[in-house]
């Protein structure tokens, strides 16, 4: 070895900590160039820093950091125009592990004036050597800005390293990474663009790739959402729109702030003007993409819940901790703050927009169905949610709100009534609805898939509460109706032990009803169970129901009146089709789907009831 090439041990923490760095700190090799990329442009920002107080440091006017790929010698090079370091520095810095000279700088920030201080990303002295995931060998020549002498550091990752004396002409830092075999692909300047604006694409420095003596801007620079909002036209604000979310259309809503005082971010989100492609059911999580300092951190922060995964943008932090590798964030009061603020300033933005009426009623048709698992999933935002919802109904024309419903009951309605069945046309013409429509009781028709379960946590609204029309005990007696077909027959009361024993172990009751108008026969669930539409997903879900449905018979219907004054073996043959007709109206299938059919046309052809 030369007598001017000096070798060192790493320190012993470099030792313990480095093969875990390369091997198990980072779960996606590209993200060296993200680091190595966020040091370069550190070092420029310090360099820019101490130039306000020193002369002769200034950045040259051209400054930026450059990638060069050299396929001959399977080396990548990234340079700087930044601070530099010396030969203390490099041994310092890159000989002992989370001592880097970025978080030792941060310390000198305390007194500086808020404006004066640069956008530091490194800080914790790790990132750099997530280079030996995809070399065997790095080299790094550094001169501080100041000095007129370079040094050299390499180390091939194991337990030391060399320093030795070196040239460079001017201040800043090239590292060379020597790429291993199964890293060929970051010799392509195609796939390094494609990293670059994947990590750093709107942090300030310029970032170039070098191909052919060329040099190809890699990143744009702005980060939109650090300038004002007087600063920004529409048609910027669409065109970042369908860059972060991958669309075409225009968004719905654009919110745009910076939050200031104990906890500063800035942040830049849309609500998107249609469906995704993608179906939102398939991927549950938000995917706002967390950026720290410009730089991209993840879009897995779960910067909003999942009933506003539609959201789309990029919240901007400088005060967020992170661990050491960037990738999983610590679960800190500060990003539970963010998340917290982000969400309560969505759902201001949509109380605002829900005035809007038609506008409103379009975004609800394309989210409307995700909004509602908030009420399901998210109790402490379960009364910001509720007036936001919409809704058929069996009185008005288009969407209506539970406000509105409330508005609009009848003296003496105690409930907000609603009914939940899996197709919205046939909602509509439902059995369920007949003596409420005769009263002029107004139900709330559900069809989403969600809308079996949000009701129930939901449970009241302005101290009215929830109730599905199918749980049995609605007493309508009190309510003048346009109820038909005179008095009920004679019998009825024996009619109704003849269908019950029929039915027994088929169902739990059987009992007149004065909520029927047209149909014979309903399906009703106990008044404290889960209503029909839950039993019937847990049914297809293979689980029991916590019981069986009531069947209940309207007295004034010309085939019950039948019945009840017919001879008692009719009503033994009829019970199972009355049961079968009334799960059909419900939107389920007979018991015997064959067996049913053969019944209904002999029925037919005798020219009588089944």
């Amino acid at each position: 070895m030369s007598e001017t090439v000096e070798r060192h041990e790493f320190g012993a923490e470099v030792g313990r900590l480095l093969d875990l760095v390369v091997h198990a700190l980072y779960s996606d090799r590209e993200i060296f160039l993200r680091e190595l990329v966020a040091n370069a442009a550190d070092a420029m920002d310090r360099r820019r820093f101490e130039a306000l107080t020193a002369s002769g440091l200034a950045l040259p006017p051209d400054a930026k950091v450059r990638i060069v790929p050299d396929k001959a010698a399977r080396t990548l090079t990234l340079s700087d125009a930044g601070i530099g370091m010396s030969k203390e520095d490099l041994g310092q810095n890159l000989g002992t592990i989370a001592r880097s000279g970025t978080r030792a700088f941060s310390q000198t920030l305390a007194e500086a004036k808020p404006d004066e201080r640069p956008s530091l990303i490194g800080q914790f002295g790790v990132g750099f050597y997530s280079a030996f995931m995809v070399a065997d060998r790095v080299t790094v020549t550094s001169r501080r800005a100041g000095s007129d002498e370079a040094w050299t550091w390499a180390s091939d990752g194991g337990g030391s390293y060399t320093l030795e004396r070196a040239e460079r002409a001017e201040p800043g830092t090239d590292i060379v990474l020597h790429l291993k075999e199964d890293a060929d692909e970051y010799l392509e300047p195609y796939r390094l663009d494609h990293v670059v604006r994947k990590w750093a694409d709107f942090i300030t420095v310029p970032i170039a790739i070098v191909q052919e003596g060329r040099e190809e801007s890699a990143n744009q620079g702005t980060a939109l959402w650090r300038k004002a909002k007087s600063e920004i036209s529409e048609e910027q604000y669409t065109e970042f729109y369908r860059q972060v979310g991958m669309n075409f259309d225009k968004p719905w809503a654009t919110l745009h702030w910076r939050a200031e005082g104990a906890l500063e971010f800035s942040a830049l989100l849309f609500v998107p003007g249609m469906k995704p492609f993608q179906a939102l059911d398939n991927e549950r999580e938000s995917k706002v993409r967390l950026h720290v300092r410009r730089m991209f951190i993840t879009d897995e922060a779960g910067l909003l819940p999942s009933w506003l995964r539609f959201v789309q943008g990029v919240v901007d932090t400088e005060d967020l901790p992170l661990n050491v590798s960037r990738e999983m964030l610590q679960a800190t009061p500060a990003l539970a703050k963010i998340r917290r603020a982000v969400t309560g300033r969505v759902l201001s933005e949509l109380a605002s927009r829900a005035k809007e009426g038609e506008s409103y009623a379009t975004f609800w048709e394309n989210f409307g169905p995700i909004l509602k698992e908030g009420i399901y999933e998210d109790h402490e935002r379960r009364a910001e949610i509720a007036p936001l919802l919409r809704f058929r109904s069996s009185a008005v024309e288009g969407w209506t709100s539970l406000p509105d419903y409330v508005s609009r009951m009848k003296d003496g309605q105690e409930a907000i009534y609603y009914l939940v069945a899996d197709d919205a046309d046939a909602l509509a013409k439902s059995p369920q609805l007949e003596g409420f429509r005769a009263r002029g009781i107004e139900v709330l028709l559900l069809s989403d898939h969600v809308d079996a379960f949000w009701p129930e946590a939901l449970a009241r609204f302005e101290d009215k509460p929830l109730r599905s029309v199918t749980q049995g005990g609605v007493d309508l007696s009190k309510f003048a109706g346009d109820e038909a077909g005179g008095e009920a027959p004679a019998g009825i009361e024996t009619l109704v032990a003849a269908l019950k024993a029929a039915l027994s172990g088929e169902v739990s009751d059987v009992r007149a009803t004065d909520r029927l108008v047209d149909s014979a026969v309903v399906l009703s669930a106990s008044g404290s169970g889960p209503d029909l539409q839950m039993q019937r997903l847990l049914r297809r879900a293979g689980r029991a129901s916590s019981g069986l449905a009531i069947l209940e018979i309207n007295p004034r219907h010309p085939l019950i009146r039948s019945l009840a004054e017919g001879p008692e073996g009719d009503v033994a043959s009829a019970a199972g089709t009355l049961l079968d007709l009334a799960r059909i109206q419900d939107g389920d299938s007979p018991r015997d789907p064959v067996a049913f059919a053969r019944t209904v046309a002999a029925a037919l052809a005798a020219g009588k009831p089944a």
